[in-house]
């Protein structure tokens, strides 16, 4: 065996050397290699058969342990993962074929569809919701002093509004921060005593499975030979200790009992709803019915009625009630068999063109005319357009009052939503953080159970390592040894206290 001289080279041989020749260094060496090599390997008779036996006795190492089978499982085939990627590719092409489709057929029947069921065309129609854009368009499509002094007003009551939005938005989100900062250090410091809790837990966790397994392996180390019972009962008096098996079946059984009722019930519900359905279906007949015959009573109450003096509004009064129940040509002819109008026949065909068309012209101050030009309408729904009419008219105290009043509710409102929204997002912070705290109570003993589970899997095999050497009449003074190393393996091992 060579041994290193720079093993040798500590500060007390430094000093015992300094004043040596060399040769009487060489001596000085060559003795405490010889030492070394006396005691620790002639001395023991093993210098040739070094091996780990003690080793893996002392760090309780078995020698049959296989890696787990999770460890070789694939996680998937990459192809799989092209799937949906070419799934969605290919579906996004497909909506656009269809597309196309439809553009194609829809040329098609453009041709051919009838008059009366061809869509009205429409028209390019302009609304201004905005009061500023609104007092902009009257400047510049009529600019006088009083459209330009009430666009101005509504423009620096806009700015004006803006700021004060700006300000008191800002400092409502200062406050709710420091709210929410406040909230945060009561919670990191209520925090406090539950991290105490699971850091103790796990603590008193360590110890007493330390206790435990010390008793247990004492007791092994302890065995007496002179009594009746032998260490293979004593293993596994030790080892099957507390095991309880929890009966499985009942929980089963009762699982499938509600799966099954749970089944039921919503069946009969859909049955109970689908036959309420139908029934409701078949009231609602009945009262159409009804109605249809109402209706029809009143037309014919109408027709019996009507002289050239109430011709123009029994004509009108005819289209609603027509209208209303859609009846055929056939029908309009049978209920206006009686009247006497001359132009009873052209009444007949236009009302029954109004009925089969199936869509309506646009009312033309609403919806722009029949003309393919552009259409102007104001349609303002904002406090500041009384300002702009009392601009108009400074005289006008209703105007005034109106504009007073509706920038004051709107103040008001706009106001009372901040202070609302403040208060509620401080409010609803609170409660989240009380959530997170009686969260956090409730995670305490679910954590020590995940520490003790862990605890439990890093030891067990140990012990059962253990247990199988004492079986194969391993010397008590190595299983002395072992039982030391598992102590300090539940001590010292993962999972540990910190993490």
């Amino acid at each position: 065996m060579k041994v290193n001289n720079n093993t040798f080279h500590d500060n007390e041989t430094l000093r015992q050397q300094k004043n040596l020749t060399r040769a009487q260094k060489r001596t000085n060496s060559d003795t405490k290699e010889g030492v070394l090599v006396n005691s620790y390997i002639k001395e023991t008779g093993h210098s040739s058969n070094v091996n780990l036996d003690e080793t893996m006795d002392t760090l309780v190492i078995s020698r049959n342990t296989q890696m787990p089978d999770k460890l070789y499982e694939n996680s998937g085939n990459a192809e799989k993962n092209l799937i949906p990627i070419s799934g969605i590719a290919l579906g996004v092409m497909g909506v656009i074929t269809g597309l196309t489709g439809l553009i194609y057929k829809s040329s098609k029947t453009n041709l051919t569809i009838d008059s009366m069921k061809r869509l009205p065309s429409t028209v390019r129609n302009v609304a201004i919701n905005e009061e500023t854009v609104q007092a902009l368009y009257r400047i510049v499509e009529c600019p006088n002093r009083k459209t330009i002094l009430a666009g101005a007003g509504v423009f620096a009551l806009t700015a004006m509004a803006f700021m004060g939005k700006t300000f008191f938005d800002g400092f409502r989100d200062v406050w709710v921060k420091k709210k929410e900062a406040d909230i945060q250090k009561n919670l990191q410091e209520r925090l406090i005593s539950i991290e105490t809790q699971s850091f103790a837990g796990k603590i008193r966790i360590t110890r007493s499975m330390l206790s435990q397994k010390a008793i247990e392996l004492g007791k092994y180390l302890n065995f007496d030979s002179n009594k009746n019972n032998s260490p293979d009962e004593t293993f596994k008096a030790l080892m099957f200790k507390g095991e309880k098996s929890q009966p499985q079946t009942l929980r089963q059984t009762n699982n499938n009992i509600n799966y099954i009722l749970s089944g039921l019930l919503t069946f009969a519900g859909i049955v109970g709803m689908g036959f309420l359905s139908l029934k409701n279906l078949t009231k609602s007949k009945g009262k159409l019915n009804d109605f249809v015959k109402n209706i029809n009573r009143e037309i014919g109450s109408i027709v019996e009625n009507s002289t050239e003096k109430t011709k123009s509004q029994d004509m009108a009064n005819l289209k609603n009630l027509f209208k209303s129940i859609e009846p055929t040509k056939e029908e309009i002819e049978k209920h206006l068999e009686k009247l006497n109008w001359t132009d009873k026949k052209d009444f007949i065909n236009e009302l029954t063109k109004e009925i089969t068309k199936s869509t309506a012209d646009a009312n033309p101050y609403c919806g722009g005319g029949s003309t393919p030009k552009p259409t102007f309408y104001s349609h303002v729904d904002d406090y500041r357009a009384f300002f702009y009419n009392y601009l108009l008219d400074t005289d006008n105290k209703q105007f005034k009052t109106l504009f007073l009043g509706t920038t004051g509710l709107t103040a008001v409102g706009y106001g009372g939503k901040l202070a609302g929204d403040a208060i509620k997002d401080v409010e609803v912070k609170k409660l989240n953080a009380d959530t997170e705290i009686e969260l956090q109570q409730r995670l305490v003993s679910t954590e020590l159970k995940n520490f003790k589970s862990k605890k439990d899997a890093a030891i067990e095999p140990l012990m059962e390592e253990f247990y199988k050497q004492a079986r194969l009449g391993k010397p008590k003074e190595e299983l002395k040894t072992m039982a030391e190393n598992i102590l300090l393996e539940i001590k010292n091992g993962p999972p540990f206290v910190y993490s």
